[in-house]
């Protein structure tokens, strides 16, 4: 019997893009660093990454609708936003059969490479990912991503940052209703990861939260902001942390980006961000 899931909380989440040029410049506004340009081997699609010490944040784009794009093309005839995320494995093969001796379906590993595009030739990271289908995380797209090539995707200072910004630690989803997602989470995670307040339900994965909650207290925790009328299910906010989150208000407020106060830090609406409410909070101890 596997007693392991080899999961160790969110990876890296995915915030598909219709311009990734455009997308680039307004996120280095936010005073975070850009890695260069990484082209998926096969595929139709591209990428920028935002390296933290703890997660990451991935621009996905399109550059050859010819070729395969994963439904991104689908995703950006409605929107941009947050496609939804990866959870880190530490071996994808473990993963994947202890997810299926849990009694879910996996599908791979299978291996995926990028084209990093350096000055100096380009390098090539390698992963491992492995799926389910979309029932078996109820509310949020998700897969299951090992790093084969760890040295290369946070090499060369790419988690040093103007903002300071060090973690991702939360993406809340808006759902019909939250208690139909919480056993599924409970399965992943465990029973006691998983906790409920006030009918928003909040998961514990190791790294990082997810939070599900329906649209009103979605509007409730963010008066200040037009929250985009998205039929659920579908991923709303990313929540980022900075070590001084005064420091982080002055550097904003210094280029003119748009700051909302709220309980738990500053936002910035999802007319800046690539249809994303993005929240800087300080950072967590883990």
């Amino acid at each position: 019997m596997i007693k392991e899931s080899a999961i160790m909380g969110i990876d890296h989440t995915l915030i598909g893009v219709r311009d990734l040029e455009a997308a680039r410049t307004a996120w280095a506004r936010l005073g975070m660093q850009i890695t260069p340009r990484g082209r998926h081997i096969g595929w139709g699609t591209a990428n920028y990454c935002i390296m933290l010490e703890r997660g990451y944040i991935e621009l996905l784009g399109i550059v050859d609708p010819a070729q395969f794009t994963n439904n991104l093309d689908k995703f950006l005839e409605q929107r941009e936003g947050l496609l939804g995320l990866a959870f880190n494995s530490r071996d994808a093969g473990g993963t994947a059969a202890w997810l299926k001796a849990q009694g879910l379906h996996p599908e791979g590993p299978r291996e995926l490479k990028r084209a990093l595009e350096m000055p100096d030739g380009d390098l090539m990271p390698a992963f491992k990912l492995v799926h389910l289908p979309l029932e078996e995380t109820p509310g949020l797209r998700a897969f299951f991503c090992q790093h084969l090539t760890p040295d290369i995707v946070r090499g060369r200072g790419w988690i040093i940052h103007a903002l300071r910004t060090v973690s991702l630690e939360s993406v809340v989803t808006v759902v019909a209703d939250p208690a139909d997602v919480a056993p599924a989470y409970r399965k992943l995670f465990g029973g006691d990861a998983v906790s409920m307040r006030d009918g928003a339900v909040t998961v514990r994965t190791g790294s990082g939260l997810l939070e599900f909650m329906t649209a009103p207290q979605l509007q409730a925790a963010y008066p200040d902001i037009a929250v985009p009328d998205i039929a659920p299910p579908w991923c709303a906010v990313m929540r980022i942390g900075v070590l001084i989150l005064v420091d982080a208000v002055d550097y904003l407020e210094a280029r003119e980006v748009t700051v909302i106060p709220t309980p738990r830090g500053i936002a910035v609406p999802p007319g800046e961000t690539n249809g994303v409410i993005v929240e800087f909070v300080t950072a967590s101890s883990s």
